[in-house]
């Protein structure tokens, strides 16, 4: 059982100090058990995040980009510390912005939001929930919104100028519930949902995402995502592939894709004239069956009605212990090298797959329970920016031997530490449990997010 001292009751403090009484247990009446609001938090590894946020000047572009018509009160909060308030949160887990009235008062995430927040408490539910469903689903800044990822990954590249980049363009589900506008029943899915459309680089950082109805085409508005991609790396001197699954096999994409100077590679459904020209594969080979896995390359051009021309076609054939068929694949594809390893190309494309199960868990980008379609338009560019600065943190910033964690591992043991704040005068310090991450562990992320800082040019 629970219970408290019987002294005086002072009124809370409005960052979430609590001054009530402590309570204490009777199993140990030695332990007490205090609630100070305002000097503990559970997130204190966000601010890590924040470091790597201001050493690439990501959220720096917020005030030029968005337009702000807020007045009187509605505008009490700065639209920068906002958007890091509903990025950060979003990375710590807190999924929407139901959570922001506890986050508001948590120490770490008012460090991070900045300005007058430091002092008293950030963003409230209500201000929160009026940011990102009006001001930022406005139509100045829809827009905008969908293209701050492709800033956020300029300035990376900026720093670390790549020599290729290779695009993944997939689908995935978002289970929608209740009376949601754009929801629709999905076969292929076999739920109600939204469809959303992801384009990754092969750093995992998602250039482009798009929400859509629940009952278009995979391939559907893949325009809208691919093509400002592209533009924005004609001004890079970058060699430039694409891949995707059978979806995006259409003549569209491949007079986009060699007009833009793509290499690519994308699978191909199979039919009877593609499995005609290598009837020789698909023949059981003579003698015992095999006791393990045999692959059979090959390649040809290949000509279908809807083509302007013949292209070349790659095709593998797998011929499994105890299995009567053989599997088989084929690949439409501009590359050169032999079709061994333009399979081996194409099948690095799964890893796009990887990132997006990672935006599920780590980042929870399913979770679009507005009622507006526009809305939830918002919020899935939210949690891809979110993902965004997770996936910066692990391919920029984590020391070899933890490079290797997931986004979700990464929240797990580098987000969610518990921390005590302690001011000392002009400074404040957030002491942290060394068993839950080591103190040269942390050095070492600080020291590699300070390299990525531009250093100034000597005059």
């Amino acid at each position: 059982m629970l219970s408290t001292h019987q002294n005086r009751r002072a009124p809370d403090h409005p960052a979430g100090e609590s001054k009530k009484p402590p309570l204490r247990v009777d199993f140990d009446r030695r332990l007490k058990l205090e609630f100070h609001g305002s000097k503990i938090t559970t997130d204190a590894g966000l601010l890590a995040y924040r470091e790597l946020d201001d050493a690439l000047g990501l959220s720096d572009v917020v005030g030029d980009v968005f337009q702000d018509n807020r007045t009187g009160k509605n505008g009490r909060h700065g639209m920068t510390g906002q958007f890091r308030q509903s990025v950060f949160g979003r990375l710590g887990g807190y999924e929407d912005v139901n959570d922001a009235e506890r986050l508001g008062r948590d120490p770490a995430m008012r460090w991070i939001v900045g300005g007058k927040a430091v002092e008293r408490q950030a963003a409230s539910t209500s201000q929160m929930g009026r940011f990102e469903t009006e001001l930022l689903a406005s139509d100045a800044n829809v827009e905008v919104l969908t293209d701050m990822n492709g800033m956020w990954i300029d300035r990376v590249h900026d720093r670390r100028p790549p020599k290729m980049i290779i695009l993944d363009l997939d689908s995935s589900v978002s289970p929608t519930h209740g009376d949601q506008e754009g929801a629709a029943y999905n076969g292929h899915f076999g739920c109600t949902c939204y469809h959303p459309l992801f384009l990754f680089n092969q750093f995992g950082d998602l250039e482009r995402s798009s929400l859509r109805p629940g009952n278009v085409h995979s391939a559907d508005d893949w325009e809208s995502v691919l093509k400002p991609v592209v533009a924005r790396y004609k001004s890079r001197k970058v060699r430039l592939y694409f891949r995707g699954d059978a979806a995006f096999a259409s003549p569209k994409m491949y007079e986009y894709l060699e007009a833009e100077g793509f290499l690519y590679a994308i699978r191909l459904p199979k039919n009877q004239i593609l499995q005609g020209s290598i009837a020789h594969l698909l023949s059981r080979p003579v003698g015992r069956p095999p006791n393990h896995v045999r692959r059979y390359y090959a390649s040809f051009s290949y000509r279908a009605g809807s083509w302007d021309r013949k292209r070349r076609v790659v095709a593998k054939v797998e011929w499994h212990p105890g299995e009567l068929v053989p599997r088989v694949g084929f690949i439409v594809t501009n590359l050169s090298r032999s079709a061994e390893r333009v399979t081996w190309f194409y099948n690095q494309r799964g890893k796009a797959e990887q990132y997006i199960k990672e935006g599920k868990n780590a980042i929870k980008w399913t979770r679009l329970s507005c009622r507006k379609f526009r809305d939830n338009a918002v919020r899935l560019q939210l949690h891809a920016l979110a993902y965004n600065l997770a996936n910066f943190m692990r391919t920029l910033a984590l020391p070899k031997e933890i490079e290797h964690w997931s986004l979700t591992t990464l929240r797990e043991k580098l987000v969610k530490i518990g921390a005590k704040v302690v001011s000392h005068g002009r400074y404040v310090t957030f002491q942290l449990a060394e068993v839950a991450v080591p103190r040269e562990l942390f050095r070492k992320i600080l020291s590699l997010i300070d390299d990525l800082r531009r250093r100034p040019v000597p005059a």
